[in-house]
């Protein structure tokens, strides 16, 4: 499973080359400084959990969900009028692109497609606007097996 990881962060990063840093999500929002640990617009990937059925001597399915976030600063005044307006549809096409290069994708043959069950966007301190997208994958671990 570790090497889907790694390969779902590649995807991200070869499919979208404008950003500044792909990386599994460890807390670098949930901070109390006034500044974030990374640098904009990144992805950050992580909160992933799997549910799993047994199927018998040492074989499991699961289903698993990833979330996905792109981070994106907003510190342009993008008001009706301002000129940079353009800035507000570059972020949502950004995240477009983000389905686009996830949506699908499957990258080991005991991996299902990556599928978009849900999606939201939201702000956080210092004009800093996330894109959220949470992705879930079916997976057959043979790795137990006796």
């Amino acid at each position: 499973m570790e090497q889907i990881f790694l390969q779902i962060l590649q995807q991200i990063a070869e499919q979208l080359p404008q950003l500044s840093l792909v990386d599994e999500d460890c807390g670098q929002l949930e901070t109390a400084d006034d500044t974030y640990p990374v640098t904009f617009p990144c992805v950050l990937v992580g909160n992933i959990e799997t549910d799993w059925n047994d199927l018998g001597y040492g074989v499991q399915k699961g289903t698993t969900s990833i979330t996905v976030r792109l981070v994106v600063d907003c510190y342009d005044d993008t008001h009706l009028g301002s000129g940079t307006e353009n800035k507000i549809t570059e972020r949502l096409a950004m995240a477009g692109d983000l389905y686009r290069a996830l949506q699908g994708f499957a990258c080991d043959p005991n991996m299902g497609p990556l599928e978009r069950v849900k999606s939201r966007d939201y702000t956080i301190a210092h004009n800093i606007k996330v894109y959220e997208q949470i992705y879930t994958f079916e997976y057959h671990d043979e790795s137990a097996m006796k």
